[in-house]
C-alpha cells in the first residue's frame, strides 16, 4: 500500500488551510454583511458563531481527515459505510463550485490587465456586462464564448493543474507559502492607502458603530452564523482532504483555532479596506454610506472600479493591487476545492495523482467554458445560488446531525484529538456540535426554504431573479439534485484501490501496524 501525502510541516498545513478559507466572499461579502446586520454589533453574534460553530465544526473534520485518513468519500466510509455518499456529495458540490468559481478569478485577472490603463473608463456597469463580458440579452442563451474570459481562464486552470500536479507539499504547500504572504502583505498595502483617504473615517464610522438594536433580531445572527459557515470552508469535503495529509502528532484543536481566527482576522481587515474606500466613495459623490454599500460581483468589478477612476493620485497602482489581492484569494481557494475532488479519485478508483488531476480538473475546465460564453453570467448567478443554499449549507446540517445524534461519534472524535492537542475538548464542543450548531443551522434552512417559497409572490414567474421556470429547473435544481444523485451513484460503484475500507478506528494505528 502507498504511503499516504503528507505536509511538509505544519505550517504548510495552516497556510494551506487559511488559503482555503480566505477566498473572494471575505473581501465582497463580509464588509457588506456585517453593515447591514448592526455594523460593529454584528462582531458579538459573530464571533459567538465562530466559537459554537465555525471552529468546532473545524475540528470535527481536521479529527476525521486526520482519523481515517483519507479523502472524504474514504473517510465517510471508513466511519460507516453507508455514509459514503454524503462524502461524494462533498466532493461533488466541490467541483461545481470550482467550475464557476474560476472564471471569477478570470475576470479578476482580465481587470488587473485592464487596471494598467483604467481601460473600464466612466461607465463601469456598462463595461463589465457589455464591452467585456458581452452578455446575452436573456438568460439562458449561451451565445459565443468571450476571448476576453477564456484566455485567462485557460491560464487560471493550467496554474491549478500544474500546482496540484505536483502533489500535496511540493505544489499545494509552495503556492501557499508563496500566495498567502502575498496576498496579506498586498491587502495591507490596500487598507493603509483606504484609510488615508479623504472621507474614510466617515466609512469606518458607518462599518463599526454599533447598533445594539438589531442584535435582538434572529435574522442578525442567522446572518452570521451563514458568515462563518460559508466562509470557513466547512462541511463540503475540504478540510477532511486537507487533514487527511497531516503527520500523526499534529496539534488539532490549535490548527483549528489558528484557521477559525486567521480567516476572521482576514474579513476584518477587508472590512476596514473596503469601508474606508467606500467612505471615499461617499464624500466624492456627496451621499451617505448607504447609497454606495455593495456586496458581490457588483463591489469588485463595477463599484470599486468605479472608485478607483476617482482616486487622486496613482489611481493605476491601486486598481494592480486589488485586483492582484482577488486573483491569489480565489487560487488559494479554487486549489483546495479542486484537491477535494483529486483526492478522492485516487482513493476509489486507485489512479495516479496525475492522471486524477488530469482527469478531474480537465472536466471542471471544460464544464467552466459554459461561464466563459456571453450567457455565462446567468448561468454563474443561479448556479451559485443553488448550490449555495441547497448544497452546501444543507449538506453541512446532514453531516452534523448524522455524526453528532445518528453516529454519535463526538466522543470518539475527542478522544482522538485530546491526546494530541494542547487545547482539551470539553462539553464546550460537545453541546456545540450536538445542540446549538444543529438547531441553528436547522433554523437556517427553514428559513431559506421559507425565502425561496415567499419568492412565489415576489416576481412574475415565482422564481429567483424572475428567472423563467425552465432555466430555474435546469440551471438551479438540477444542478444542486445532480451532486447528490451522482454522488449516491458513485457510492455504490467498487472500490479499486487497495485500502481497508471497512473498518472503524484510527488508521494511523492500523498503518503503523502494518
Amino acid at each position: 500500500m502507498k504511503a499516504r501525502s503528507e505536509w511538509g510541516t505544519r505550517a504548510g498545513f495552516i497556510l494551506a488551510a487559511v488559503g482555503s478559507a480566505i477566498g473572494l466572499g471575505n473581501i465582497w461579502r463580509f464588509p457588506a454583511v456585517a453593515y447591514e446586520n448592526g455594523g460593529g454589533a454584528f462582531f458579538i453574534p459573530y464571533l459567538f458563531a465562530l466559537l459554537t460553530a465555525g471552529i468546532p465544526i473545524l475540528i470535527m473534520e481536521f479529527t476525521m481527515g486526520h482519523r481515517y485518513r483519507g479523502s472524504a468519500p474514504l473517510t465517510f466510509r471508513r466511519m460507516n459505510k453507508k455514509t459514503e455518499f454524503i462524502g461524494w456529495w462533498g466532493v461533488l458540490v466541490a467541483f461545481i463550485i470550482s467550475t464557476y468559481y474560476s472564471v471569477i478569478i478570470a475576470w479578476a485577472i482580465s481587470y488587473f490587465y485592464f487596471s494598467l490603463s483604467l481601460a473600464w473608463g466612466d461607465d463601469t456597469g456598462g463595461f463589465l456586462f457589455g464591452e467585456y463580458l458581452k452578455l446575452a440579452e436573456s438568460p439562458g442563451q449561451i451565445g459565443s464564448m468571450v476571448p476576453g474570459v477564456l484566455f485567462p481562464l485557460l491560464i487560471v486552470w493550467a496554474l491549478v493543474l500544474f500546482v496540484l500536479y505536483r502533489g500535496v507539499s511540493k505544489g499545494i504547500e509552495l503556492a501557499n507559502r508563496i500566495f498567502i504572504p502575498a496576498l496579506v502583505v498586498v491587502f495591507l498595502i490596500i487598507v493603509v492607502r483606504a484609510v488615508t483617504l479623504p472621507g474614510a473615517l466617515s466609512g469606518l464610522d458607518a462599518f463599526f458603530r454599533p447598533d445594539f438594536s438589531q442584535i435582538l433580531s434572529p435574522d442578525v445572527w442567522i446572518a452570521a452564523y451563514g458568515q462563518i459557515f460559508f466562509s470557513l470552508s466547512i462541511a463540503f469535503a475540504i478540510m477532511i482532504t486537507y487533514s487527511s495529509y497531516l503527520s500523526r502528532k499534529s496539534d488539532i484543536t490549535n490548527n483549528a483555532f489558528i484557521v477559525g481566527f486567521g480567516n476572521s482576522g482576514f474579513e476584518l481587515l477587508a472590512g476596514i479596506g473596503v469601508f474606508g474606500i467606500l467612505g471615499f466613495m461617499a464624500t466624492q459623490a456627496g451621499v451617505s454610506i448607504d447609497e454606495v454599500v455593495d456586496g458581490g460581483v457588483g463591489l469588485a468589478f463595477v463599484a470599486f472600479p468605479a472608485i478607483i477612476n476617482e482616486f487622486p493620485a496613482m489611481n493605476e497602482l491601486f486598481g494592480l493591487l486589488f485586483f492582484i489581492s482577488l486573483t491569489l484569494a480565489g487560487l488559494t481557494s479554487l486549489l483546495s476545492i479542486t484537491e477535494t475532488y483529486v483526492a478522492g479519485m485516487v482513493d476509489k478508483f486507485n489512479v495516479s495523482r496525475k492522471k486524477a488531476v488530469l482527469f478531474g480538473g480537465g472536466v471542471a475546465a471544460i464544464v467552466s467554458l459554459l461561464y466563459a460564453s456571453q450567457g455565462g453570467l446567468f448561468f454563474l448567478d443561479v448556479v451559485d445560488y443553488f448550490i449555495n443554499q441547497f448544497g452546501v449549507a444543507l449538506l453541512g446540517l446532514v453531516e452534523v446531525v448524522l455524526i453528532a445524534w445518528i453516529l454519535r461519534k463526538l466522543k470518539t472524535f475527542k478522544d482522538h484529538a485530546n491526546p494530541i492537542s494542547d487545547i482539551q475538548l470539553g462539553s464546550w464542543w460537545t453541546i456545540s456540535l450536538a445542540v446549538i450548531t444543529p438547531i441553528v443551522m436547522g433554523y437556517m434552512m427553514f428559513g431559506l426554504f421559507k425565502q425561496n417559497l415567499l419568492k412565489l409572490f415576489d416576481n412574475p414567474t415565482g422564481n429567483y431573479e424572475g428567472y423563467t421556470d425552465t432555466f430555474i429547473f435546469f440551471g438551479g435544481w438540477v444542478v444542486a439534485a445532480a451532486a447528490l444523485i451522482i454522488g449516491i451513484l458513485l457510492s455504490l460503484t467498487k472500490w479499486k484501490a487497495n485500502v481497508e475500507i471497512n473498518k472503524d478506528e484510527n488508521y494511523y494505528d492500523d498503518e503503523e501496524a502494518r
